[in-house]
């Protein structure tokens, strides 16, 4: 299998990339099931011995699970017997074991497989063949690592280290936001109907939020006239768009956006202002903070919603976006609730989420039948791959299929890196 890149620098994305099943087979293999490090979970859902919380690595359901000598284990949640999912729960506590409602095969924290109903039989009749061994029937396992509190798993043996796979880049954005412990505050679902690499790229489309989302713009929460930039790791896998509060004037805003149909941003004002309401609490005074990590993960700060985004492919054509709300331990009543009226931004039903969605799902189905073309992907300039110190720009997409294509073995003669 071949992909023609009409450029080799990734400023022109063929449509079929969306649409091709056989590719997306193929992805499944060589991106989630291949030496990529993807993001399972935070360790605070699991902070005790018995506790588990379910997930997904591509289309693989897996299950993390804290054993009763207290450490994390990663194993896919698929029964060994006949293919149903183990644990259906998004999270809990087992007190005892793991069991399958099927046929009631049971399974350890660990992931092992030590019990199987009726084994030796009836009344000396039926039963397994007496050389099945249990130990040859465990679930796959996965390689899982913590760091600072946010939990990966990868397939392959073969992987790079987890502080290798990240980088400096992206294990000091991951420290940024776990510098003290978290609390969970809840979860988000939102089904799209589209491929899921549209998703990897609106997270790294540093422009859209601007022109897409008019509450952020109206209301100065984001804004392509705010102080900001995007910043990669070296292979360009891991990306943030970043930006810092009033540092625009309603002057600027209005001169950079005049002209443009829907954004008028003296058009109305809140009679409630809590959802604005932003409070300092980082060192870098970022109020607007989204670090990507590929192949499937955003650990996202909007004004004061923190939260994680995990990428969930449903097939070539679908993906489930999964948030999960966090705070930190030493959040006052008062600041908790202030983080969820925040949230209202965010997730299915927020002011801005739906429309990501939406905009997702008009490009699948426009993209259907036009698999001989190919979008633009050249804001922000053509040729090398770098960090910019504004965000009028499409570069860290170019910079997800430079990565996605290497993986793929579907780089183009001359591809950027």
């Amino acid at each position: 299998m071949r992909i023609d890149w009409p450029q080799n620098d990734y400023s022109r994305v063929p449509y079929s990339v969306y649409h091709d099943p056989d590719l997306y087979q193929l992805e499944m293999e060589r991106v989630f099931r291949g030496q990529c490090w993807s993001y399972l979970a935070f360790e605070a859902e699991v902070p005790n011995p018995g506790d588990f919380r379910t997930t997904w690595v591509g289309d693989t359901p897996v299950v993390v699970s804290r054993s009763d000598d207290g450490q994390l284990h990663a194993f896919v949640n698929r029964c060994s017997h006949r293919g149903a999912q183990i644990v259906r729960e998004v999270s809990g506590h087992c007190k005892t074991d793991h069991v399958c409602i099927y046929h009631r095969w049971c399974y350890s924290k660990k992931g092992e497989l030590i019990g199987v109903p009726f084994r030796r039989g009836l009344q000396g009749q039926g039963g397994m063949p007496a050389d099945f061994d249990m130990q040859a029937h465990h679930p796959k396992a996965l390689r899982l690592a913590n760091y600072h509190g946010v939990l990966f798993g990868t397939f392959s043996e073969d992987a790079e280290s987890i502080e290798s796979y990240l980088g400096e880049f992206g294990t000091g954005m991951i420290k940024r936001f776990m510098h003290k412990p978290i609390k969970i505050l809840g979860y988000t679902r939102q089904l799209i109907e589209g491929n899921w690499k549209l998703y990897a790229e609106n997270l790294r489309d540093t422009y859209h939020a601007s022109l897409l989302h008019e509450f952020f713009v109206t209301y100065g929460v984001d804004r392509a006239t705010q102080k900001g930039g995007v910043r990669m790791d070296d292979r360009h896998r891991h990306n943030m768009n970043y930006a810092f509060s009033h540092s625009d004037t309603q002057t600027q805003a209005q001169e950079a956006y005049a002209g443009i149909s829907g954004v008028e941003l003296d058009r109305m004002r809140l009679s409630d202002q809590k959802i604005l309401a932003y409070r300092h609490e980082f060192a870098d005074g970022l109020n607007l903070a989204t670090p990507t990590f590929f192949p499937n993960a955003i650990i996202i700060q909007i004004n004061n919603s923190l939260s994680s985004r995990q990428i969930r492919p449903k097939g070539v054509g679908a993906h489930e976006i999964f948030q999960t709300l966090f705070g930190y331990e030493d959040d006052t009543p008062e600041m908790t609730r202030h983080r969820l009226i925040s949230a209202n931004l965010v997730g299915p039903a927020g002011l801005v989420s739906m429309e990501d969605g939406e905009a997702i799902e008009i490009v699948q189905k426009a993209t259907r039948r036009e698999t001989a073309s190919h979008s633009l992907v050249q804001m922000g300039g053509l040729g090398p791959i770098r960090d910019l110190e504004h965000r009028v720009t499409e570069t860290p997409i170019r910079g997800f299929w430079s990565y996605w294509s290497e993986l793929m073995g579907m780089e183009p003669e001359g591809g950027i890196r």
